[in-house]
């Protein structure tokens, strides 16, 4: 049984999960500083308010995972993306801060402070993750078992193409989100917001795909396909990744633009996150074996043998326990919310 091989599944499970779940609510974050008014903005937040606490702690699995099944890795990426990590770990902070103090503010002042901290900080947290997974993507320097680059290597026109189509891609979602759990006016615009979303998702795609190409020899050769030439016998086996892309575009296009009442609430968050996932096998397609790319492996990286399989005991308990306490959660708070439905405590 190859171990490394299952923890690297499981750590790419939280991974993904978390970005579905916590970029939606990120979205969200970002589109309540687009809100008409209060009424609207207690709206949005009583949106996600009984669920987005638990949709982090997919980021906590991910990242301890990392430490103790990819020790040697962690030891490398973690000295590569110390800023970016502290930004993105202090804006959720200070995004949940503003989440709970906003609710308390009795001056219009103070209630406008918190409101902007609120948006500012899914901002940041969003544009942050995009800038590790960008500088990720591009490549880490290594020597030895070390990290070898610079405090600001992440930092590339690469990442910041990467960091503004993360934030397109969460902006969807969180607008898909609305629409699934908003009525009238509020998911008009929640409607509005998604289109041009859509859009800015649609080409950012395109853009990163391109872009991705020119990283490195081996993603091409992976993909078959260069500026000058496509390897067909190669492309056509990685294929249907970019053809479900398009035929989820075209899709949530179809929902969004040409039918837009006929189309169940919940049908476009379910396209979105299609979507997301397609991009995300993508980059497995690009990236794997490296969880360092391009140095090291997932077997080059691993904690002994004994060590994972331990580990993975507990995983096969508590795994299964967490996916069904957030199925539940999400079950029990289904349907629209509507102001004075919110969970203030």
């Amino acid at each position: 049984m190859d171990l490394a091989l299952i923890w690297a599944f499981l750590i790419a499970l939280a991974v993904m999960l978390y970005v579905l779940l916590d970029g939606f609510d990120l979205g969200v974050g970002i589109l309540f500083g687009f809100a008409a008014d209060d009424q609207e903005r207690n709206t949005i937040t009583a949106s996600v308010e009984p669920v987005w606490d638990g949709n982090e702690t997919w980021l906590v699995l991910g990242g301890g995972g990392l430490l103790a099944a990819f020790p040697l890795a962690y030891a490398i990426l973690m000295p590569a993306f110390y800023i970016p990590v502290t930004i993105m770990l202090a804006a959720l902070i200070f995004r949940g801060v503003a989440f709970e103090f906003r609710h308390k503010a009795v001056r219009s002042t103070t209630r406008l402070f918190w409101n902007g901290a609120f948006a500012g900080g899914s901002l940041a947290a969003t544009l942050a993750q995009g800038l590790i997974l960008g500088g990720f993507v591009q490549g880490v320097a290594v020597e030895g078992d070390q990290f070898a680059g610079g405090a600001f290597d992440w930092l590339t026109p690469f990442s910041i193409l990467v960091a503004a189509s993360v934030m397109c891609g969460y902006v969807l979602l969180g607008a898909c989100w609305l629409i699934l759990k908003t009525e009238d006016r509020l998911q008009g615009d929640a409607r509005k917001w998604a289109r041009r979303a859509l859009i800015a998702v649609a080409l950012a795609m395109a853009a990163v795909s391109l872009a991705t190409l020119s990283i490195d020899p081996r993603v091409t050769e992976r993909w078959g396909v260069s500026m000058s030439a496509i390897n067909l016998a190669k492309f056509w086996k990685v294929a249907p990744v970019p053809a479900a892309a398009a035929g989820l575009i075209f899709l949530l296009w179809r929902d969004l633009f040409r039918n837009p009442e006929g189309a169940p609430d919940w049908r476009p968050f379910a396209l979105a996150a299609g979507l997301f996932l397609t991009g995300y096998l993508g980059l497995a397609i690009s990236l794997f074996p490296y969880n360092v790319p391009f140095a090291k492996s997932v077997w080059e990286t691993a904690a002994r043998d004994n060590a994972l399989g331990l580990m993975l005991a507990g995983a096969v308990v508590m795994l299964p326990v967490i996916l069904g306490y957030t199925l539940y959660v999400y079950r029990l708070f289904w349907g629209k919310v509507r102001v004075g439905d919110g969970y203030h405590g």
